[in-house]
């Protein structure tokens, strides 16, 4: 039974056709969090920006690799890790704490991506540095970096599945993570399952200005009425959202 609460198989297929600042704009339409929370900031950026979005459950990890580990080495740290994916309830995507300040040598490499995607993952989020990208590049497997390092250091993982402050965001293991070349975003699991129809319907309120300033003769006041009619599907869709979230919840 998996510890960590998830969605179905079907809705994180449906999360997939969207890019991220769309599940953004609709994650805010429940309000149910500050809009200047919930996404990682611009440290940290898509190693292959061409991937389709990645959608998958928070693995958290802690790393170093300025000094000799302790303990384990690092591949010893992925062995921890791929025995708790069967905690979560779909792929996980593996989230690494880098601990150095400053970052001393890259988190991950061929070797660690390759593996964590024959697990099952759906990508890798660091607030380190990776190499190897161009081994990667062919595995379709998302990265999300500060940067490159060539070297891999005294790499060492000290605790899985912990809290971990990463790209400015705080991240609990288990959190639905959206990512794509714009950026990563959390999804709250008890609406995740109606973000997908919620995309579609804010996609149809922003083509009547779409549409607007893409035809013959435009004008201010045609613009004005048409983000008039953008904003009342917009408010309806978010009045829906909500008093559906306050019934079920």
């Amino acid at each position: 039974m998996p510890k960590y609460a998830g969605v179905s198989p079907e809705t994180l297929a449906k999360l997939k056709k969207y890019d991220t600042p769309t599940i953004c704009n609709v994650v805010e339409l429940w309000d149910m969090r500050s809009r200047s929370r919930g996404y990682m900031d611009k440290s940290i950026m898509a190693c292959y920006p061409k991937l389709p979005p990645m959608v998958g459950y928070a693995l958290t990890t802690t790393f170093r690799s300025m000094e000799p580990p302790k303990g384990l080495d690092a591949y010893a740290g992925i062995a921890g890790q791929l025995e708790v994916f069967d905690q979560f309830s779909g792929p996980p995507v593996l989230v690494f704490q880098d601990l150095d300040q400053p970052c001393a040598s890259a988190t991950f490499g061929e070797v660690m991506c390759t593996t964590y995607k024959q697990f099952g993952a759906s990508g890798l989020i660091t607030s380190g540095t990776g190499r190897d990208l161009e081994q990667v590049a062919p595995l379709d497997f998302p990265c999300f970096t500060s940067g490159s390092i060539c070297a891999h250091g005294y790499c060492h993982m000290l605790h899985i599945n912990v809290p971990v402050t990463v790209g400015g965001m705080a991240i609990f293991p288990g959190e639905l993570l959206h990512g794509d070349l714009n950026g990563i975003t959390t999804i709250p699991v008890e609406v995740a399952s109606e973000v997908p129809d919620a995309c579609d319907e804010l996609a149809a309120a922003e083509k009547i200005i779409l549409d607007y300033v893409k035809g013959p003769n435009i004008n201010p006041k045609g613009f004005a009425e048409a983000r008039k009619a953008c904003g009342a599907k917009i408010a309806e869709l978010a009045n829906r959202l909500k008093s559906k979230k306050l019934v079920v919840g």
